[in-house]
């Protein structure tokens, strides 16, 4: 793209070359320098400098000689331009970015590799707004537009692309880059950015998921351990892991989630009995204290207190619904 650029100023460079050598030439003034300058670069011929002695038309036919030069590779340049897919690349990459910017309250998936891939399908398939990252630009193909998924093509390590990704507006951010080294400094960069962010970080092992929570990681997944303890539930209850599987293959909407109750809500006060959030299709399966104080499962007569961590399960749409719940009283199922 920057032939766009180029273009432009090598064009002016040539009218305030003509119209300089003019001025020294005639002694016109600059306006009318400028304006000769103009036509003879453009061939329109309206006009002569005046006076217009020997030295003038030397001048004017060594200008004109590479004048027209510049002038006939600026407009096959820019038709190439045109016509050239980068310049559709460069309008789409622009486009992208607005969108961006104008997402809030939305995820951030840091690398599109295989697990990548598998949880940008599970945001999509829970109807979850989010922002893939990847510096390789072949894998914004036409398939991975056509889902109209938002993307920035960029290290997600540097903190100019987190920016462009809504790094400061964005619920939470995941980062599954290739190498530990990657993740941790991704997970430094965002937390520095922006210190509240919710953070899942991958790991290959225990002592770079040590250091990475250090860095300020919320959570840290080694998938080979997850995937060990997965396989002893399989061992230890087969029952529940294929009601698990089942209900997921089956498209059963259902979701958990963890929530915090702001100080302005008006469920501050309440009894969960009288909430009516379970009227939405939401169960609570414990509450937290901001003082460490657990309720599993919580009874129906806890008070509810500004900061209390709600751990709800029911269907997306509910638990999605839950923040604005708490924000806003229910206007049905008890609360007015």
């Amino acid at each position: 793209m920057r032939k766009l650029i180029q273009i432009p100023l090598l064009i002016l460079a040539m009218l305030l070359l003509g119209a300089i050598g003019l001025r020294i030439l005639t002694g016109m003034a600059p306006i009318d320098c400028f304006y000769h300058a103009v036509i003879l670069l453009t061939t329109v011929g309206y006009a002569e400098p005046q006076p217009l002695t020997d030295g003038v038309k030397l001048f004017i036919v060594s200008y004109l000689s590479v004048a027209l030069g510049l002038f006939t590779y600026s407009a096959f340049q820019f038709g190439q331009i045109l016509v050239n897919s980068d310049l559709r690349a460069y309008l789409e990459l622009r486009r992208m970015d607005s969108l961006v910017g104008k997402t809030r309250g939305h995820f951030i998936v840091c690398g599109y590799g295989r697990m990548g891939a598998t949880l940008c399908d599970y945001l999509h398939s829970r109807k979850q707004k989010f922002v893939v990252i990847d510096q390789s630009a072949e894998i914004f193909n036409e398939e991975f537009r056509n889902r109209q998924w938002l993307y920035i093509c960029g290290d997600a390590s540097q903190d100019a692309v987190l920016e462009r990704a809504g790094v400061r507006t964005a619920r939470g951010l995941t980062t599954v880059l290739p190498t530990d080294a990657d993740n941790l400094y991704v997970v430094l960069s965002a937390k520095l950015l922006c210190p509240s962010l919710q953070i899942v970080a991958r790991a290959s092992d225990d002592r770079a998921a040590q250091k990475m929570m250090q860095a300020g990681a919320t959570r840290v997944m080694n998938p080979f351990s997850s995937g060990a303890i997965r396989m002893a539930r399989f061992m230890l209850s087969p029952s529940i892991e294929n009601f698990v599987e089942v209900t997921e293959s089956q498209g059963v909407d259902w979701e958990i989630a963890d929530v915090q109750v702001p100080d302005t809500s008006k469920l501050v006060g309440r009894k969960l009995s009288e909430t009516g959030l379970r009227d939405s299709g939401i169960m609570l399966l414990g509450v937290c204290r901001l003082s460490g104080e657990k309720f599993f499962p919580p009874p129906a007569q806890l008070m509810i207190e500004p900061g209390d961590k709600l751990f709800a399960f029911g269907n997306s749409d509910g638990v999605a619904r839950l923040s604005s719940l708490l924000e806003n009283a229910l206007t049905s199922g008890g609360l007015t």
